[in-house]
């Protein structure tokens, strides 16, 4: 199909319908109430990546491995991941469809590939939403005590530890998916209020370690005693791992692209700043930490990461102020989680690929919500919560394999991308919008810059799936869990076999500029 122009609207009609009739022009009749802005959109990407959140948890990992020359690991998997999103931003303007990830792979690689990656995101993000959850047992109890229901160890590898944080994390989920039962705007002020004050938290966090700095920034330079044995730079790929189980999900723009106004220009633009800002305000955050750490040879920062650095710094109304703003980050990252997940489900469903689509793909005329979707991800997150009961190193590689899911589902998009492009995609040059208004694109640059998220994704799809026993079984009780990765993508693969639907999607994609 040659390139278009999309359909100007007629008449005086407003934004919102002239996005309407876009989509149906995309195939779909419009069902999700379109009320989010731009903030709204960006707001999504920042809070499903999450610094405040995942920082904190694992900057420990990190340092533990690379010592502060870990820094560098940073700056490379966001060059990475920002290849991956130049192509997401690009396919965002021409395809602003709930079930991004799903809609994209699907319209550039066939309905198994487009099945594939949804079946992917969708496995990873229930995972990721549990574990984002778990989360308030590293925050909580440490604001107050009564925090901690279960016991007196609030150690989440200690038994009561471990059974407290399903509870916190389990009443978190029926939160957040009332929250998403509601209605986007309910979820878009909490996830926006959320959001100012994380990065408000992170400005602080940032200001607090600079100002109370015991060396100078050089020490990103020091490899630590990482690296004695096998070799520094091995031990300084492991610590990647850190950067990259971060710097995820900042394409959840494109999940709610039917709910925001004017997706083909916000939805780019939202995805790029969503990692960018996160990688700046993540990035400080680990200079800073290691600037103002009381000792880098203790083993503490390593074992304690940020709080570490944190309680040896503030006094005690300050600390508790900061946790406070991290158990906030926990939550909007949850309810963005399970947001996209959803809108994903929905979006599946929607084509008839799921079981009891007819009721997944329902959407609640008065509040505008899937609210099916929402129920089922949250049930089923609190499922995999309860593995964490039974035994907290078998949730812990649950979750690290997860993140390998995510990035073959990256994949399942830029793998048929770049086919395409090597096909003449998009051919007839830049598209504009429905007020003439040129669409994001990547021109002469499309084919490089696309080759080069392929080799990033693949390079890393190695380095999460390498079985090192130091990741997936670092106590060495369980020796299988050293293959976890592969023997669990192969289990979703079979299932996925199993479950793929035999019929073709209902609408047939709507290729734009193909």
């Amino acid at each position: 199909m040659s390139s278009t122009t999309l359909p100007a609207p007629e008449g005086p009609s407003t934004s919102t319908t002239s996005d309407h009739s876009d989509l149906v022009g995309l195939g779909y009749e419009p069902q999700l109430h379109r009320s989010l802005g731009k903030f709204a959109s960006f707001a999504a990407g920042f809070s499903f990546v999450s610094i405040l959140t995942t920082i904190f948890q694992l900057f420990g990992l990190g340092f533990s491995f690379g010592g502060p020359a870990f820094f560098f690991t940073w700056p490379l998997v966001f060059l990475g991941q920002f290849m991956v999103a130049l192509n997401f931003a690009e396919l965002a303007a021409r395809y602003p469809i709930s079930g991004a990830i799903y809609q994209w792979s699907r319209r550039m690689g066939g309905e198994i590939v487009g099945w594939f990656a949804g079946w992917f995101m969708i496995i990873a993000q229930i995972v990721t939403a549990a574990a984002a959850a778990i989360a308030l047992q590293v925050v909580l109890p440490s604001i107050w005590s009564g925090f901690q229901i279960v016991g007196d160890d609030t150690a989440l590898t200690s038994p009561s530890g471990a059974a407290n944080a399903v509870i916190l994390g389990s009443a978190l989920l029926v939160l957040t998916t009332t929250i998403n039962c509601i209605g986007v705007n309910w979820m878009s002020r909490i996830n926006s209020i959320g959001v100012t004050c994380e990065i408000v938290g992170v400005a602080a966090v940032v200001l607090v370690f600079f100002t109370h700095a015991e060396r100078g920034p050089q020490v990103v330079l020091d490899t630590g005693s990482a690296g004695a044995e096998p070799g520094y730079i091995w031990a300084w790929i492991v610590s990647g791992l850190m950067a990259a189980y971060v710097m995820v999900g900042f394409g959840s723009a494109g999940e709610l692209a039917e709910e925001t106004h004017n997706p083909r220009r916000v939805a780019p633009r939202t995805i790029r700043l969503a990692l960018s800002a996160s990688a700046l305000g993540g990035g400080l955050m680990i200079v800073g930490a290691l600037m103002a750490a009381p000792s880098l040879t203790d083993g503490r920062l390593a074992a304690e990461g940020l709080p570490y650095v944190l309680d040896s710094i503030l006094s005690s109304p300050w600390g508790t102020v900061l946790l406070i703003d991290v158990a906030i980050a926990v939550f909007i990252c949850t309810l963005a989680i399970q947001t996209a997940a959803s809108r994903l489900m929905f979006s599946m469903a929607r084509d008839g690929r799921l079981p009891a689509s007819k009721l997944l793909s329902t959407v609640n005329t008065r509040t505008g919500t899937p609210m099916a979707p929402s129920v089922l991800i949250g049930i089923a997150c609190v499922a995999v919560l309860a593995v964490n009961v039974g035994n907290a190193a078998i949730f812990t590689t649950l979750t690290s394999v997860c993140i390998v899911l995510i990035y073959l589902a990256y994949m399942m998009v830029t793998v048929p991308l770049l086919v395409q492009r090597l096909k003449g995609w998009p051919r007839g040059g830049m598209q504009v919008d429905s007020e003439g208004t040129k669409l994001f694109g990547l021109g002469v640059l499309g084919i490089p810059v696309n080759i080069l998220a392929v080799l990033y994704g693949g390079l890393m799809v190695v380095n999460l799936s390498w079985p090192r026993a130091e990741i997936f079984n670092p106590t060495g009780e369980f020796p299988i869990l050293q293959w976890a990765a592969p023997l669990t993508v192969l289990a979703v693969v079979v299932v996925g076999i199993v479950c793929l639907p035999r019929g073709k999607a209902h609408p047939k994609p709507v290729t734009i500029g193909a």
